[in-house]
């Protein structure tokens, strides 16, 4: 067999500090060494785990270019398993980047840069960040493939579309998900469930899930961490509170579920261009 059949994944379930990289990395380095322990081969934070989320005119003091030390001294703690961060980017001078270092075998493997900044609700993301333009992609191992998206990125339909089309085994979701930020009325505790069974399922693909728990200013971030399998089904569930959560992944039911339900198969890419391309009536 030229691939391993199954992957032992995990996501955590942390709080950061607001504006302290420094303590944030510090704790990540402890999960790290204690996810490496229990044999874990793709790890998952959430997004903006080493900044905080609320950052506003603070991302310029939080930002760190890939070359940053604490960035490679990060990438060597991981060893051979590939981890995904969150951070703040800085590209050139004056432009900052939501982005997730996905780190492995001591180096960045790959970066990926949110490319659906939310401006409504609570939410200006838009007014301290620049737009990511790629979608990103990285092996884990043989046979096994990850993709990356950060919180809003997950609700723009068509950019999960594109990406899920490459056939990764593997859908990553580190998100910021604060209860209440964008209504009373939307519960972001049931839809971000709706949200990621829908696409699971529905591409026949794992998600893994992380996001924060606990206080930042006057939000509450209320975890709910999650990993699915192929089918939309829940392998393993945070409870409140700071948590590792693992699971098993199976290529043959990714495979299984992909072969009974062939969407990406199916998709009529070329229709769909040219239906995007159709002026609005």
């Amino acid at each position: 067999m030229h691939y391993q059949d199954r992957l032992f994944v995990g996501a955590a379930q942390i709080n950061s500090m607001l504006g302290e990289v420094d303590t944030n990395i510090e704790h990540h380095l402890s999960i790290i060494e204690e996810a490496r322990r229990q044999g874990i081969e793709l790890l998952v934070f959430p997004e903006l785990s080493l900044t905080g989320y609320g950052l506003a005119s603070r991302v310029m003091q939080v930002a760190m270019p890939l070359e940053d030390p604490r960035l490679a001294s990060l990438a060597q703690a991981c060893g051979n398993m590939q981890t995904v961060v969150g951070f703040v980017e800085e590209a050139s001078p004056g432009e900052y980047y939501n982005a997730l270092a996905i780190l492995q075998d001591s180096k960045i493997l790959a970066v990926h840069r949110k490319l659906n900044l939310p401006t409504y609700g609570g939410l200006e993301e838009g007014k301290w960040f620049c737009h990511g333009e790629e979608l990103t992609f990285a092996q884990v191992c043989p046979g096994w493939t990850s993709t990356q998206m950060i919180c809003a990125d997950l609700w723009n339909p068509a950019l999960v579309h594109a990406a899920l089309l490459a056939r990764p085994t593997v859908l990553c979701a580190p998100i910021n998900s604060a209860s209440g930020i964008v209504s009373e009325e939307f519960s972001n505790e049931q839809n971000w469930l709706l949200n990621i069974r829908f696409y699971a399922m529905t591409y026949g693909t794992p998600v893994i899930m992380a996001n924060r728990y606990g206080p930042e200013g006057g939000s509450h971030f209320w975890g709910g961490s999650r990993i699915l399998g192929p089918r939309g089904e829940t392998l393993a569930e945070a409870e409140s509170g700071e948590a590792l959560i693992t699971a098993q992944l199976s290529r043959t039911a990714i495979a299984k579920a992909r072969f009974e339900l062939p969407t990406q198969r199916d998709a009529d890419s070329p229709l769909i261009r040219e239906l995007l391309s159709r002026p609005r009536r």
